[in-house]
């Protein structure tokens, strides 16, 4: 495409976004191998030079990506530890579940954001979005806990549990392996029931 017609094509959009929602797609299609700078050029209908002018290369894109991951994440999680009048056990227990619906909402996102061999991982922005993220459910964990002294360590055990439990079902679920029989009301209900039987951290 010749660089005038690749200006008006774009003149009154974003470009960065065009080729976010594009790479987006193709994930959500094919996974993530799918993806090249080259393919999203073509999908955009910019010149191949244009996806390396703002991501540098595949794996800026998907760094971009996973940041934006960690960004909606921390919503899902902010919203549903809002309510400071809510039991701490509840809190956690929600914050749980909108990780588990998190991942349902946004797959494509989830298959990114967990795979550092896909990632700048010392991206300063990535790392931010990530903190960002991890706190929330870090507080809630802590404010869950028994009113007694924990060490660092017992924390950290009681954080990576909690983690587990929430990305072990969101990854089940995302991933096709749990069937109707397993899940027959859908993601939400399955993830209220587990949750709501979860009472320690």
């Amino acid at each position: 495409m010749p660089e005038d017609m690749e200006k008006t094509a774009y003149h009154h959009g974003d470009l960065k976004e065009a080729l976010i929602s594009a790479a987006l797609e193709t994930i959500a299609g094919d996974g993530p191998g799918a993806v090249s700078l080259r393919q999203l050029a073509r999908t955009t209908g910019v010149s191949h030079g244009a996806p390396a002018h703002h991501f540098g290369d595949r794996t800026g894109l998907f760094t971009a990506i996973a940041t934006r991951g960690f960004e909606r994440l921390h919503d899902y999680l902010a919203r549903a530890v809002g309510d400071s009048k809510a039991a701490p056990q509840a809190r956690l227990n929600a914050s749980g579940k909108a990780y588990v619906l998190f991942a349902a909402d946004n797959p494509a996102y989830f298959e990114v954001m967990f795979r550092p061999d896909l990632l700048h991982r010392d991206d300063p922005a990535l790392k931010a979005a990530a903190a960002r993220a991890g706190e929330i459910l870090n507080s809630a964990i802590v404010d869950a806990r028994p009113q007694v002294r924990e060490s660092e360590a017992e924390l950290r055990l009681a954080a990576l549990g909690a983690w587990t439990h929430a990305h072990g079902l969101a990854t089940l679920w995302v991933n096709g392996n749990l069937n109707e029989e397993m899940a027959p009301d859908g993601i939400e209900a399955l993830a209220d029931q587990m949750f709501a039987i979860r009472r320690d951290c």
